[in-house]
């Protein structure tokens, strides 16, 4: 049943009789003088409506508390109501009636005459409580004001009431009939209708009409704002379809169409792989089928975009002159001949077969040694694009393989990024620092470059993003790593490795005169001819200033000199500037590094070590001393357990050989030792100080020093046997940077010493050791106690009969006083190999595999 206002209701004089029928209301409220349709549907609420008729057309209107109660009893409505006359009634062809009532009086109910065949109750009048007050008209002047704005903002409200309600001085009536023409819920209105107290009903409407005023507002907001953008829309509309019809009329094509042709056009020009093409075209037709205000369409725009300026077919021819290339990189590097080799052996194989696939090397070297500036030199001779990526710290395997479209913002990964911004299909790919690769719940990339860099894979590498496959074999990749062991396996199976070792101090200098020198002159605004280095103060910066494998460092400070003579330059002084030893330490100050060989292995129980770290060699000091106490051994330095364990070793051997070394028998009983390794912030491990370790311990027991200019390295087996060890060359140059020219070296290890340059090798002196005993001999002041020993140790000079007859006589013509001396030049002989000779270069990777975890410093 719903209410609406149909006419004005008429004046009612009459008494309410004492008991009429009751007709309840489902839903509906009907308040005293107003007037209200009903439908009337039940068998008999419509007996009841024709009795009515028939007699005084006065009816009691109740409304039932839960309405889905099918038959309303007593119990199941409200005891106060409305009792009503009934001007009209209208029958439906269904057999319900439609009546027109208009309430008269508030009425409760005080009980029941009779349930069937319908309700009739005995009934009393409830006045109203209201009393004329300036407060009260001011409420119903608000009520009216209120009641006014929602006829302006609620459709179906006519005007008419609002004039109606304007002409109402009764409060009590104008509660009424804005309440009955209002939508409010049904509990509101029966508790309106119960209030008696004409001032608390006022109030309570206001409350509810300011509720529903705040919702027609936001209500209209709302549809004000849909209207607008409806308005906006259709309006775009129309201007379209105008817009399309003139330029149909000129033979113009409208922006889509424009767009949509041209890439149709791009696309029929690149002539890209079958498969490629018809998914661009797939994506075309997607495209045209869109408004540009899709979502979609700016997706599918930009992935045709990547697909048209990836360079599918386009690419730079290799320029196959080989001694073009061998003075390129010369011009660019000093020395290198390994990777200069490979580049150059590529190149030929290239001039001979045409398809032949980009090699995937991989440079290993400590930090400074050209890496990264090999790459620049190989694409310049071979007359490629360079294109370089730093992998360092990537931890998501999208950053390789992209993102899916699935995602907002998705775009192929680093691969196919790097690949379009070169625009060539073949370009010099450097992935630099793949040993510093991460992973996390995000992926692992180091799983994801599997792909890309394996050959029998990369001819169809498949990006996220694309989703097509891409050839990848002909570019060439070139991967960079300080150390290997970071590198998974199976990425490391997949490359050619190249390891790349320190320069010598010759090298440097020759370096620095070529390159250095004149990139920081150009680099500070210098004039080359105002400007110049001797070679004493290159060595002086490289020995006193820098302690590195690779040249970062002396480029610093040959800038940093270059800087100050600018300064100088800029402040007025005339005249050249000739850099000399003096020079140096006028411009960077005090030395920075100094030799500690010879001070710190002037006592028994310490000797020199070297050692291998991912920045070169470097040396290391293995101190040893003893005190009273029961023969426990204690090493301390943050040593690792290889380490501790070849500690263990060496203690063992001495004490086992403690009679023929002439170390009294109860010495390791009654007298703790300590080995300590300096540097005791810096983890150490790796089982190649485990020659030194025996040394510093039996240089302890016997009371006889270490020769200062002597570094041994090696591992050490209980029964006395020297193992080899990794990192030769790095560790040969890290002795003599220190200042020592004598390295005793395992025997196995003789092959690597090809790897050192010839200048240096004769400039050192090597001592190859098979057991310990030619390692105590050459390295104690009195190794002249184990000359008597039958061992295998022999200098690589000995192999020349010439200087060792020469070494002898000059051995008897040595004063007795000076046997000592003698003796240990004897055993520690010069190696002077050539070039090309029959013991060749193996994997420094595999030998230090071999010798464990390095010691790092």
């Amino acid at each position: 049943m719903e209410s609406s206002i149909t006419e004005a209701p008429v004046k009612f004089t009459e008494e309410i009789p004492d008991v009429i029928p009751i007709l309840p209301l489902r839903e509906t409220v009907v308040f005293p003088e107003t007037v209200t349709p009903l439908a009337v549907g039940q068998e008999r609420s419509v007996r009841l409506i024709d009795d009515v008729l028939h007699k005084d057309k006065m009816v009691g209107l109740v409304s039932i508390k839960r309405p889905e109660v099918e038959v309303a009893g007593p119990d199941d409505v409200h005891q106060i109501g409305t009792a009503a006359i009934i001007h009209k009634m209208l029958k439906v062809p269904d057999g319900s009636l439609r009546i027109l009532v208009q309430g008269v009086k508030r009425i409760r109910v005080v009980d029941y005459q009779q349930t069937e065949p319908y309700l009739v109750a005995r009934v009393e009048v409830l006045e109203d409580k209201v009393e004329v007050t300036r407060e009260v008209e001011a409420l119903s002047r608000n009520l009216q004001n209120i009641f006014t704005k929602i006829i302006g903002l609620v459709p179906y409200l006519p005007e008419e009431l609002q004039m109606a309600v304007s002409n109402v001085e009764d409060p009590s009536a104008l509660c009424y009939l804005i309440a009955s023409a209002m939508k409010i819920k049904t509990e509101e209105k029966q508790e309106l209708l119960e209030e008696l107290d004409v001032e608390k009903r006022l109030r309570r409407l206001t409350v509810i009409l300011n509720r529903e005023l705040e919702v027609f507002e936001l209500g209209s907001k709302i549809q004000s704002e849909v209207q607008s953008e409806m308005d906006k829309t259709q309006r775009e509309y129309f201007l379209r379809q105008q817009m399309k019809a003139i330029q149909e009329e000129l033979g113009e094509v409208d922006e889509i169409t424009a767009e949509v042709n041209e890439l149709r056009t791009k696309i029929d020009e690149l002539k890209l792989p079958e498969e490629v093409d018809k998914q661009a075209r797939r994506e075309l037709d997607r495209l045209s089928k869109l408004q540009p205000a899709a979502a979609e369409y700016s997706v599918i725009r930009t992935y045709l975009d990547w697909l048209i300026t990836i360079p599918w077919d386009r690419g730079t021819e290799d320029i196959l002159d080989i001694e073009r290339a061998q003075r390129i990189l010369d011009e660019d590097h000093y020395d290198l001949e390994k990777v200069k080799n490979r580049i150059l052996e590529y190149l030929s194989v290239a001039k001979l077969k045409k398809d032949m696939a980009g090699p995937i090397l991989c440079f290993v070297g400590p930090p400074g040694v050209g890496k990264t500036s090999l790459g620049h030199s190989i694409a310049r001779a071979l007359g490629r694009k360079f294109i370089r990526i730093s992998v360092g710290g990537v931890r998501d395997e999208a950053e390789i393989r992209g993102h899916r479209r699935t995602y907002i913002g998705a775009m192929p990964g680093t691969i196919i990024r790097a690949i379009r911004d070169s625009d060539s299909n073949n370009p010099v790919f450097m992935i630099d620092e793949v040993d510093k690769l991460g992973a996390d719940f995000r992926g692992d990339p180091s799983s994801a470059l599997l792909e890309v860099l394996d050959p029998e894979q990369h001819f169809s590498f498949r990006d996220h993003y694309l989703d097509l496959p891409y050839d990848l074999s002909k570019v060439l990749f070139i991967a960079t790593a300080n150390i290997l062991d970071p590198v998974p396996p199976a990425l490391r199976d997949r490359m050619e490795v190249i390891e790349l070792s320190g320069y010598t101090e010759e090298e440097k200098i020759n370096i620095a005169k070529k390159y250095l020198i004149k990139k920081q002159t150009e680099a500070n605004g210098l004039d080359p001819k105002r400007i110049t280095f001797t070679d004493k103060a290159i060595l002086k910066i490289i020995q006193d200033f820098t302690r590195e494998a690779g040249l970062r460092n002396l480029e610093r400070e040959i800038g940093s000199v270059c800087r100050k003579v600018a300064r100088e330059i800029a402040e007025g002084k005339k005249g050249k500037f000739n850099i000399t030893e003096k020079a140096v330490l006028k411009y960077l100050g005090k030395k920075r590094f100094f030799s500690e060989a010879r001070r710190m292995t002037s006592e028994p129980g310490v000797a020199t070590g070297l050692a291998w770290t991912p920045n070169g060699g470097d040396i290391i000091f293995i101190e040893a001393t003893s005190m009273p106490g029961n023969g426990r051994l204690t090493l301390t330095g943050q040593l690792g357990d290889i380490m501790k364990e070849s500690g263990q070793a060496s203690l063992s051997w001495v004490r086992s050989h403690s009679g023929e070394l002439g170390i009294p028998d109860d010495y390791f009983q009654k007298n703790d030792i300590h080995v300590h390794v300096p540097a005791g912030a810096i983890p150490k491990d790796g089982p190649s100080a485990g020659v030194t370790m025996t040394t510093a311990l039996a240089s302890l027991a016997m009371g006889e020093p270490v020769h200062s200019n002597v570094s041994t390295t090696g591992e050490v087996t209980l029964s006395g046997r020297v193992m080899p060890i990794g990192g030769v060359k790095e560790k040969v140059l890290a002795a003599r940077r220190a200042g020592l020219d004598t390295v005793v070296l395992p025997r196995e290890n003789e092959k690597d010493l090809d790897d050192i340059p010839e200048k240096l090798r004769k400039e050192m002196k090597f001592v190859l050791a098979d057991e310990i005993h030619d390692v105590l001999k050459a390295a104690l002041a009195n190794g002249s106690l184990f000359a008597g020993r039958n061992t295998a140790a022999k200098t690589a000079s000995a192999k020349k009969p010439a200087k060792q007859k020469a070494a002898k006589k000059a051995t008897k013509k040595t004063a007795a006083g000076s046997a000592r001396k003698a003796s240990t030049k004897a055993s520690v002989s010069k190696i002077s190999r050539k070039p090309g000779g029959k013991s060749k270069a193996v994997s420094r990777v595999a030998a230090r595999n071999r010798a464990g975890k390095p010691v790092s410093r």
